[in-house]
């Protein structure tokens, strides 16, 4: 929220500098993001009136002017469309000096424009720092005093305060919730506002239907008939308003946007005229269609709040009014509505149709529900002044039983000591509440604290403890040493902690990546088509829109991130949660996941150029599976949409399947734009961290015996099937068996291949003999030739 420090020190004015009053607002939580002058450096301008106007002898667009400074009179050349005769305007006399970008200033001397000489120059607003840009002159009151300064007369020596502050404190997007928050800090009384209310002078009214109550218990309604809404807006509103960022429109729109930034209630102005019947607060019809005062046109979904009349939608309740029904020149009654909003039923409303506004940024976080009542009156006498008219009755509509309740909390004082290790007097924490607005009431162990209606953050004890401990100063609470007795916990041997599988993709090059959770649909469902992720209710953004039902949605991007900035060598593991519907129900499981793509091995004079493959991430996983003992891990043949169907493995623990790994699925790789191969895998995290107690087995005495047998078999047939028959009959003395080498070609039919394996037995107690080996691989030949059809190859 931005505000001028000016029309804060209207409310609340501590014996302060700026820079003192921003650090100790910053310090209070409310962190202040930028100071700024409210305009640049200058000197030597002046109110101004223009006595005389003519046009230019030799140019079309520009004017020759007398104007006075109430001293003298000068005759200026100007090229502004809006100057005129009697027009007040800023006049930098010769010898002033005008704000530039580079600090050093722009110094007005006389000059001759197109023959005609010029003593001055009349100002806009941007060429005295006050905006970016201007379309004119700033045209200043019709009661501005010629010659004074203008620094002086517009205030001009005032700071432009921003404030960043967190959703939990709407209370603050107000220079009333400011100033109270300044004085409690300063112990310094807030100026009240007085608020008269203004009895009715005509009995004009709107019936009020409160169709959902439980998003809009109550709203507040005044008819105002005959206002001029070409009147002025006084320079006062006009300036906190653009020092607040908001520019002038007209005097009922700023009136509205003036009560919004000083009381924090933001409200509406429809054109009477235009309101068929009565207002009804209800649920927008599917696909009912608005046109907004942006003219923009929608299209509402039935979840959307609408204020409406007996035969349209009029606004998006809390967001923004419609086109057809706001004020315009020629508007003469208004109808002045204000509401308080359940910001639940306002929580991302306006983000779904692409808004954001200031009444949205307030309503979503939560807006005083005890407010309505004065911004109304507020707002209806600064019209009234501004504007002329007459003013109904206040219509008053609320639903008692779906209004919020104002919370009560009991405060132990030792509970206070406990936490901010301090002891206050039970005068000074009194002092703080009450000051915050809380109403305080001593009892036998410390206070009764009611919260008044604006502080929604406020519901429990350590609420309490945190606004004293903010008060008092943070930078004054004492420092002190947690200490506590814990156990020392202990650590199954049969669980991998997963920092040690985090250190082995480290060491294998490969780097962890964090991924959001959030993930763009339109990727998840070409990733992941057979599940539909659970759809977020207030997305941060179009392409954060849907939980991952897989880690790969977010790998698969951080791939792409990389390789469109050249490192065309990307190793990626991650570990997180997965959400996968599950009926009504969310299944959320911890996964590791991977990627791989690019080279083989790191640039180098002595590496080669190979690209990485399947069997290379296949390796590193296996390398990893291993660390969990002597676990039954499997790899066989497995589907996935996103794989490719030739490069797909299932990864077994057992007979269950708890991770695929494979090649990105071509069409998938060619849908995303990559281009570079990808390699991926997922695993279920939980089934890689348990493992299997090692067991200690002592080293053989007695030799070894090794035979190499060829066997030719189907090419359909894979080694892990060879190599689960061998061991099954091999024997208990088998220690090892190792493939070293497939061939294809001469001598071998097509369609088929030959598998050259190395076995090796020991015994632990004794040396084996020729008739046992014999025995054991008579047993692999023929097990082999009746379950996998392989022949021995001589």
């Amino acid at each position: 929220m931005k505000f001028s420090e000016s029309w804060l020190r209207e409310w609340v004015n501590p014996s302060l500098k700026t820079d003192e009053l921003v650090a100790q607002v910053t310090m209070a939580g409310l962190e202040v993001d930028a100071v700024d002058p409210v305009a640049g450096e200058f000197s030597g301008i002046v109110v101004a009136q223009v006595v005389k106007r003519e046009q230019h002898p030799d140019a079309d667009k520009l004017s020759l002017c007398q104007v006075t400074d109430g001293t003298d009179t000068f005759q200026i050349v100007c090229g502004a469309a809006n100057v005129r005769e009697g027009l007040k305007v800023p006049m930098a006399k010769i010898g002033a000096v005008l704000p530039t970008p580079d600090g050093k200033g722009f110094k007005i001397k006389k000059a001759k424009l197109r023959g005609v000489e010029s003593h001055g120059m009349l100002c806009a607003e941007a060429e005295m720092g006050m905006a970016e840009q201007s379309d004119g002159l700033m045209e200043l009151a019709h009661d501005a005093p010629v010659g004074q300064d203008i620094r002086e007369y517009l205030n001009l020596d005032d700071a432009i305060i921003e404030v960043d502050l967190t959703p939990n404190r709407a209370d603050c997007l107000s220079v009333k919730g400011l100033a109270r928050e300044v004085g409690t800090l300063n112990n310094v009384d807030v100026k009240p506002l007085n608020i008269e209310v203004m009895a009715a002078q005509i009995n004009d009214t709107l019936p009020v239907t409160l169709s959902a109550p439980q998003a809009c218990p109550k709203y507040v309604g005044r008819v105002v008939k005959g206002v001029d809404v070409t009147a002025t807006t006084p320079l006062w509103m006009i300036e906190k308003l653009r020092r607040s960022g908001i520019r002038s429109i007209d005097p009922i729109v700023d009136v509205t946007n003036y009560v919004l930034l000083e009381l924090g209630q933001p409200m509406h102005a429809f054109d009477l005229a235009k309101v068929d019947g009565g207002i009804n607060v209800r649920m927008a019809a599917d696909k009912e269609k608005l046109t907004l005062l942006d003219c923009q046109e929608i299209e509402l979904t039935s979840d959307t709040l609408v204020i409406a009349d007996d035969s349209k939608a009029l606004a998006i309740a809390g967001v923004m009014g419609g086109e057809h029904s706001g004020v315009n020149t020629e508007t003469k009654d208004v109808f002045l509505e204000v509401a308080y909003f359940d910001p639940i039923a306002i929580a991302g409303k306006a983000r779904n149709y692409g808004l954001h506004t200031d009444s949205s940024h307030r309503f979503e976080r939560g807006v005083d529900y005890r407010l309505q009542n004065d911004a109304m009156e507020r707002a209806t006498q600064l019209i009234v002044e501004i504007c002329g008219g007459q003013a109904g009755p206040v219509v008053n509509t609320e639903d008692e039983a779906a209004m919020p309740k104002e919370a009560t909390v009991e405060l132990r004082a030792q509970r206070v000591v406990d936490v901010l290790a301090l002891e206050l007097p039970a005068s000074e924490i009194e002092t703080m509440l009450t000051r915050l607005g809380m109403t305080v009431t001593a009892n036998a162990t410390g206070w009764t604290v009611n919260v008044p209606s604006y502080r929604f953050d406020i519901s429990i004890e350590a609420d309490l403890i945190e606004e004293i401990a903010r008060i008092h100063g943070y930078n004054n609470l004492p420092v002190t040493t947690p200490m506590a007795a814990l156990d020392l916990q202990s650590e199954p041997e049969v669980i991998t902690p997963i920092n040690t599988l985090k250190q082995f993709w480290v060491s294998r090059g490969y780097q962890e990546a964090i991924t959001y959770s959030f993930v763009d649909p339109k990727i998840q469902k070409l990733v992941d088509p057979e599940i539909d992720g659970l759809t977020l209710a207030n997305p941060i953004s179009a392409d954060m829109a849907v939980m991952r039902s897989t880690l790969w949605v977010g790998l698969i991007k951080a791939a792409e991130h990389n390789l469109k900035r050249q490192q065309s060598d990307v190793r990626l593991f991650e570990t997180g949660l997965r959400f996968v519907p599950n009926g009504d129900a969310l299944t959320q499981e911890p996964m590791l996941a991977g990627l791989v793509c690019g080279s083989r091995l790191s640039m180098g004079w002595t590496n080669g150029s190979e690209k990485v493959d399947f069997y290379d991430l296949k390796g590193d996983l296996e390398a990893m599976l291993s660390i969990n003992g002597d676990a039954d891990y499997s790899f066989v043949a497995g589907e996935h949409p996103a794989l490719h169907p030739g490069q797909c493995a299932a990864i077994l623990k057992g007979d269950k399947q708890i991770g695929l790994l494979g090649a990105l699925h071509p069409v998938l790789q060619k849908q995303l734009g990559i281009k570079t191969p990808l390699f991926v895998f997922e695993l279920l995290l939980d089934e890689v961290t348990q493992g299997q107690l090692p067991e200690f087995t002592s080293v053989s005495k007695f030799p070894e015996v090794s035979r190499d047998l060829a066997f030719v078999v189907e090419e359909s047939v894979q080694w892990a099937q060879v190599e689960q028959v061998i061991r099954e009959q091999a024997g208990q003395s088998l220690t090892n068996v190792t493939l070293f080498d497939v061939y294809r070609g001469q001598g071998i039919e097509n369609g088929r291949k030959s598998l050259a394996l190395g076995l090796t037995w020991q015994d632990p107690s004794r040396t084996l003999n020729d008739e046992e080996i014999t025995s054991s691989v008579d047993n692999i030949v023929t097990k082999l030739a009746e379950g996998l059809g392989a022949q021995l190859r001589g």
